[in-house]
């Protein structure tokens, strides 16, 4: 998203040209202004893309699955950084805040261990010892509270990320107890007992749990809109950069194409007759800019010999690309069917990007006229 921005304010200039015979002169700039208008239309699809990648899935996953194309992209994105570390360091903040959490919840441990009755559960079963020869086809996942002390102590990333899980491992030990062992046992008895003690302590606990967790929420939500802010702060200043240049690049557009008019060869008779024809084909929205052409020059339509052959010319260009548009637009609407509600819909959503596309569109146009004029008049003598 760090593409240069372009320099179409120092796009040559056709004042170095001083006659229509220097052809290339001619085709140069116009090569020039299209490769500008690709180049714009590229950068016009990154904006999009970029656009589209604010979503809050999106934005979860850029934390640590981005590719390095899109890191590289990111590194240039104002502020990005900024709000990252922020993030970094509030993660860093509620890691601490549960590690506190959990040391409390050891107190709480320790009081269930000390029962006279937790003996059967500070180690892990001894299958082999006790014959229980189908203990591991009745319980999935074996559990005691010396390996809950276990990964409770580890720092190697293995150990736990937060009280819950501490909190259904320890169930889980009671809860296999009772599982393997028949109602009226010992171990039964004694494994249901603790159970019940220690959900007692856990609903007394179970409140700072939540405002822990209520608190990590709001501070995940405000990094993440903060992060979205940016983003969409970054997407509308390059939206801005490229109307900047696609108004440079109509300036110097509109300057060529008027030079070209002006020295190309006389518009034949043959050829105002098409274009009258061609006129009446126009839509109403294109007719009075037909008209608004017409007057741009000659307000009081009474020009001179020259300004109405640039005239015709500008208009000859005008109604071939109005034209060409009508054309696409019918075409669209017989295969669109019912879903013009759902395009005008979505149209409605990107009035910005569509408004720069077109803009692009009608410079891609203007281009092509360009140099189908200089081409008819290299092949004529000049008068």
């Amino acid at each position: 998203m760090d593409a240069p921005v372009l320099d179409v304010v120092n796009v040559p200039t056709i004042s170095g040209y001083s006659n229509v015979e220097d052809i290339e002169g001619y085709q140069h700039l116009v090569d020039e202004l299209s490769l500008k208008i690709e180049e714009l239309e590229q950068r016009m699809i990154e904006v999009e893309q970029f656009n589209s990648s604010t979503s809050k899935k999106q934005l979860k996953a850029s934390k640590g699955n981005s590719n390095a194309k899109d890191k590289d992209k990111e590194k240039h994105i104002p502020g990005l950084k900024k709000q990252q570390q922020e993030a970094s360091k509030r993660e860093a903040a509620a890691a601490k805040r549960m590690h506190d959490l959990m040391r409390q919840f050891g107190t709480i441990l320790s009081q269930i261990t000390r029962h006279k009755w937790a003996w059967p559960f500070m180690q892990p079963v001894d299958v082999e010892g006790l014959g229980l020869h189908d203990y591991y086809e009745v319980i999935d996942k074996p559990m005691d509270f010396s390996t809950i002390k276990n990964q409770m102590e580890a720092n190697d990333g293995t150990g736990y990320k937060n009280v819950r899980q501490i909190c259904g491992d320890v169930r889980l030990v009671f809860k296999n107890a009772m599982k393997y062992n028949e109602e009226r046992s010992n171990v039964h008895v004694m494994a249901k007992t603790l159970l019940k003690k220690f959900e007692e302590k856990w609903l007394q606990f179970l409140p700072k749990v939540i405002e822990e967790e209520k608190r990590r929420e709001e501070e995940e939500a405000e990094a993440q809109m903060n992060i979205q802010l940016v983003y969409e702060a970054a997407h509308a200043k390059m939206a801005r950069d490229i109307n900047n240049e696609l108004h440079e690049l109509d300036l110097h557009l509109e300057e060529l194409r008027e030079m070209v008019v002006r020295k190309c060869r006389k518009i034949s008779v043959e050829d105002k007759r098409k274009l009258g024809a061609s006129l009446t084909k126009l839509s109403p929205e294109d007719l009075g800019k037909a008209l608004e052409i017409v007057a741009q020059n000659n307000p009081g339509f009474q020009a001179t010999a020259e300004e109405t052959e640039s005239t015709l010319w500008r208009l000859k260009f005008f109604v071939k690309g109005a034209l060409e548009v009508q054309g696409k637009s019918s075409c669209s609407a017989s295969l669109g069917g019912n879903n013009n509600s759902t395009d005008n819909a979505i149209n409605n959503n990107n009035n910005d990007d569509d408004n720069i596309n077109n803009n692009i569109k009608r410079k891609r146009e203007i281009s092509n006229a360009i140099a189908k004029a200089v081409k008819k008049k290299s092949k004529k003598p000049t008068s």
